[in-house]
């Protein structure tokens, strides 16, 4: 195990999760970027991907000697960090840990992706849900497990930029913690947009997603630094799509 797993592990709550690179880019993040920013964790291991996500839900949502949140938001810090596949997986594996009931809420409107990865429909979803008065029960898909729902970002595409921040959605997001007993939230990167800022407040926290050898340290420290100023509590990050140098089977033994 490396000593980076030790250090990022004493500091922080939130696991790293790996994934191939998509396409090679230039090597912007320092080895302390997330260290200096806020609590995270690290390991040194590229295989056995799920048991890495089970690691991150655990130390995200069964903190121990702490009320720990049910309500997140996730949200890159830019575009192309792989936000959705580490909320999509989070949510997953969440489900398959507990008894209670967990909806995940596609609130990237601008590019809705996780329909897709569920091969779910997403001809009736949250922007039609806002655009309506009915219960939300008719917008939601189950997924597997039976636990896990799935409200898609929905057909509607005008006037998107005021959805999220409208009264409606506030009334939504209520129903969906009356009936869910955890609820996460993907949304538009920070760069792109205020999404994260007006669902986090209403939610426990934020999770934030970097790109390694990407996401650059000045755009990470100002998304923390404008979040710490709306009160929107960061529940730690997740370093995403980094690889090492050394095999994974010499990893075991560091």
């Amino acid at each position: 195990m490396s000593r980076n797993f030790e250090l990022f592990r004493q500091l922080g709550r939130v696991q790293e999760i790996l994934q191939e690179p998509e396409k090679p880019s230039p090597a912007l993040v320092e080895e302390q970027l997330v260290e200096s920013l806020l609590p995270t964790t690290t390991f040194a291991a590229q295989g056995n991907v799920r048991e890495e996500v089970i690691k991150l839900v655990r130390n995200l949502f069964f903190v121990p000697g702490a009320e720990a949140p049910r309500h997140v938001v996730f949200a890159g810090t830019e575009s192309g960090t792989g936000c959705s596949w580490i909320c999509a997986h989070t949510a997953e594996v969440l489900a398959a840990q507990v008894r209670g009931s967990v909806c995940l809420v596609d609130c990237n409107l601008r590019a809705p992706s996780l329909h897709e990865r569920f091969n779910a429909p997403n001809h009736h979803g949250l922007s039609d849900a806002l655009a309506s008065s009915d219960s939300i029960e008719p917008y939601l898909h189950r997924l597997s497990p039976s636990n896990l729902y799935l409200l898609s970002s929905g057909s509607v595409q005008e006037g998107v930029e005021a959805l999220l921040a409208s009264d409606k959605m506030r009334s939504r997001v209520t129903e969906l913690y009356a009936q869910f007993d955890y609820v996460l939230f993907d949304v538009a990167s920070l760069k792109t947009c205020n999404d994260g800022v007006v669902l986090g407040r209403s939610a426990d926290g934020i999770v934030l997603v970097l790109r390694a050898n990407s996401s650059r340290r000045e755009t990470a420290l100002k998304a923390v630094q404008e979040l710490k100023a709306t009160k929107v509590e960061v529940l730690g990050a997740v370093l995403n799509q980094r690889t090492f140098p050394i095999p994974d089977a010499i990893y075991k033994y560091l």
